[in-house]
């Protein structure tokens, strides 16, 4: 036997109707096409549905049976159909997140608390995006948006700007680095350089000052937590590079200093990525101009 919905929706319609007529009306449908749709599906049952000669008209035992079963499937396709015009609508969808930028977690918290309050019907998850390749995974489609200082040429995905910030040279005041106005590749020489769990080539240290100049410290360690670093900067163990905004408080505390990478200083820029079919979504939109709105707060002194 072969039921489709409209069937289901039928029997719906002629048992709250009462009458053909009524229920050909409410399915916009003539009372000839409703006739023949449940003689079809009589034939195809091998048994009647209806009680024609009751007024009004009611369900068989057959066709109760039936009835139940709309009562069953209607409802839930009822409530898929408004989750597909949710998504195409762009109110509702996935927000999974991976974060080449390990310091960026304390940074994208406050984003994220203010999304969920507007955005609740959106699934949103946040994955590091240090033990796996980020942006093929962007590609494909097993993270909806990568937060990264490293753009590439791919296809298909958009790297939209969210702030610029300064890596900065930070130590204990009563380091010997603590001297200097700025510092240089080969400061890093004789110094332990405590960092995060990242491989080389995704700090900025290291892609933008020690590998270039060709030195490397003369240990590292690496540490999980950004207040754990600044404590064994405080406590002399090492010396640290960290963005300008993470440490900006720091700058007024008496036990660390700040100093920039080389002379002139070091920029960099961080991103978002998104696929570019998604970057129309309502809900990405926000999330990226949320992610600017506190970026701007890290700017200020």
């Amino acid at each position: 036997m072969h039921i489709e919905f409209r069937h289901l929706r039928t029997i719906k319609a002629i048992h709250e109707a009462g009458g053909l007529a009524r229920a050909a009306d409410q399915l916009n449908i003539t009372q000839s096409a409703l006739s023949h749709q449940i003689k079809g599906l009589e034939d195809q049952a091998g048994v009647e549905l209806f009680l024609r000669r009751s007024k009004p008209m009611k369900l068989s035992a057959a066709g109760l049976r039936l009835l139940r079963l709309a009562d069953q499937i209607l409802p839930q396709v009822e409530s898929m159909q408004a989750e597909f015009a949710s998504l195409r609508d762009g109110n509702t969808g996935r927000m999974h997140i991976a974060i080449e930028c390990h310091a960026c977690f304390e940074w994208l918290f406050p984003v994220l608390e203010a999304f969920r309050k507007s955005w609740a019907d959106v699934d949103v998850d946040i994955r590091a995006g240090l033990a796996f390749d980020a942006l093929p995974a962007l590609q494909k489609e097993e993270v909806d948006l990568v937060v990264s200082s490293d753009p590439e040429d791919l296809p298909g995905v958009e790297f939209v700007e969210l702030f610029e910030y300064s890596p900065v040279f930070v130590a204990s005041a009563n380091h010997v680095l603590a001297q200097k106005g700025w510092v240089e590749a080969e400061d890093f020489r004789g110094e332990t350089l405590i960092t995060y769990p990242v491989e080389k080539s995704r700090l900025d240290v290291f892609s933008q000052l020690l590998i270039p100049a060709g030195v490397d410290p003369a240990a590292i360690r690496q540490v999980e937590l950004t207040a754990v670093i600044l404590l064994l900067v405080a406590s002399n163990r090492g010396v640290a590079v960290l963005p300008d905004w993470v440490v900006r408080e720091v700058k007024y505390n008496s036990e660390y200093v700040t100093r920039p990478l080389t002379k002139s200083g070091i920029r960099r820029k961080l991103y978002a990525a998104v696929r570019s079919e998604d970057r129309g979504k309502p809900y990405v939109q926000e999330l990226i101009r949320l992610a600017k709105v506190e970026a701007g707060k890290l700017q200020k002194p």
